[in-house]
């Protein structure tokens, strides 16, 4: 396969290939975290589950920032890349990792000062506190293992390489997996155990992941006379900063719809955690096809095609929609056994109940998330990131003030049962903002 190939091959058949490397390395990314809750919730129990999922929001806020910085900093590496400028390339690329290493590190500082108050203030169970500060102190131990890890994985990705990501993936899944293991089960560490079991996995993920990409960029001839540009940096934060925003303010929002269900207490909160997990897993496609979207649409401006834009724009759409079909028949037929991995058989009532009714509900609905993030996908990769933005605060503020308003009133299943509106409301501005600069793609 050609290293250009995002700017020679048909658009459905570049997307695909660039995109189905990326889904499956994110399946096996969520496999770090669901692998914990799984293992924590058969073999600890639903109070040990819930634990984590108190940590679990949070704990995707900075997931989020991570891979935000790195989806902003592969547009000024994708099209250094299409224009064959490795001196750009080099630089770009070592600025990312120095600027997002010195950015780890600080909030890795104040999560672990702050983790017991910022749970308070989610209205975390009382009889969860403990082991929820516990997973969530030393998780943030680990985020700058974290973001050198997506950084690097963006990195990839703007280069073509998404298989790389996705070997290490596996490869790093599988540890946490044998660690989880082996902490939980045999050294009897419980909710500890699995968040050190993740931190090992990391670091190692981070470290391998770094000697290849240096080895790959040495056979390119990139070299790094510079390690740090002030202009770039300028140019990255640019980009990289409303890219934060967007990934960041849904998983912001995330936390603070999950400090409404907090209030319900721990065995729905156990529930909810579950089907959270499932619905990560279940939206990959999606991201990754915007990711995909992103990398298309700069390469091919860099290179001169803005013509196949368009084209990959109507080839994401349909790739959205048949991933769409397919998790809506998996959650309508299968939403008890999903859950059932993540409780066992000894969850509550009220545990599986709230699971499977997140997960049927939204099971007709993910499509029009999957529309939406394409189109906002190429936005980003257009580097028109106002109105992208836009879309992704009114979509967090909607839900989170529906979900604050109306769950106390009408239950905890008015939780998800806003969220459709609040993706309708994404999509609607992203999709005019395409109609908008559609002349451009021509």
């Amino acid at each position: 396969m050609n290293d250009d190939y995002l700017i020679t091959y048909s658009p459905l058949k570049a997307l695909l290939l660039f995109s189905l490397p990326m889904m499956a390395g994110s399946l096996f990314q969520q496999l770090y975290t669901a692998a914990d809750s799984i293992i924590v919730g058969r073999f600890v129990g639903e109070s040990a589950l819930a634990a984590v999922g108190a940590s679990m929001a949070l704990t995707t806020v900075f997931i989020s920032i991570a891979i935000g910085g790195g989806a902003g900093a592969t547009v000024i590496t994708s099209k250094a890349f299409g224009a064959k400028d490795y001196g750009a390339l080099g630089l770009s690329i070592s600025t990312g990792l120095i600027s997002f290493l010195i950015l780890s590190v600080i909030l890795a500082l104040a999560g672990y000062v702050f983790s017991p108050w910022i749970l308070n203030l989610l209205n975390t169970p009382l009889d969860i506190m403990d082991d929820a500060n516990a997973y969530l102190r030393i998780y943030f131990l680990g985020l700058p293992f974290l973001f050198m890890y997506n950084i690097l994985s963006s990195v990839f990705n703007s280069l073509g390489y998404s298989r790389i990501p996705l070997y290490l993936l596996i490869f790093s899944s599988l540890l946490n997996v044998v660690l989880d293991l082996v902490a939980v089960i045999n050294l009897g560490l419980g909710v500890r155990g699995a968040a050190w079991a993740t931190l090992i996995s990391q670091a190692i993920s981070a470290f391998l992941s770094f000697l290849i990409l240096f080895s790959k960029l040495r056979k390119l001839g990139v070299r790094f006379e510079r390690l740090f540009s002030p202009s770039i940096f300028s140019e990255m934060a640019g980009l990289a900063i409303p890219s934060i925003l967007q990934q960041s303010t849904v998983s912001i929002g995330m936390m603070l719809v999950q400090g409404v269900v907090n209030t319900f207490g721990s065995n729905v909160l156990a529930g909810y955690s579950a089907a959270i997990r499932i619905d990560n897993i279940v939206t990959v496609p999606f991201a990754a096809v915007m990711n995909s979207m992103s990398s298309y649409t700069a390469q091919n401006i860099g290179a001169g095609r803005k013509g196949r834009v368009r084209a990959g724009y109507r080839a994401g759409l349909v790739t959205i929609f048949a991933f769409g079909f397919l998790i809506f028949l998996i959650l309508e037929v299968f939403s008890h056994e999903v859950i059932g991995l993540f409780l066992g058989t000894a969850g509550t009532e009220d545990a599986f109940r709230t699971g499977e009714d997140y997960l049927r509900f939204l099971g007709f609905f993910y499509w029009i998330l999957g529309a939406a993030m394409t189109t906002g996908g190429l936005l980003r990769g257009n580097g028109d990131m106002k109105l992208f933005t836009l879309a992704s605060l009114l979509n967090l503020a909607f839900r989170v003030i529906a979900s604050a308003l109306l769950a106390p009133v009408y239950g905890v299943k008015t939780v998800w049962q806003v969220v459709p509106v609040g993706w309708f409301i994404y999509f609607a501005i992203c999709y005019y903002e395409y109609r908008k600069q559609i002349k451009r793609f021509s």
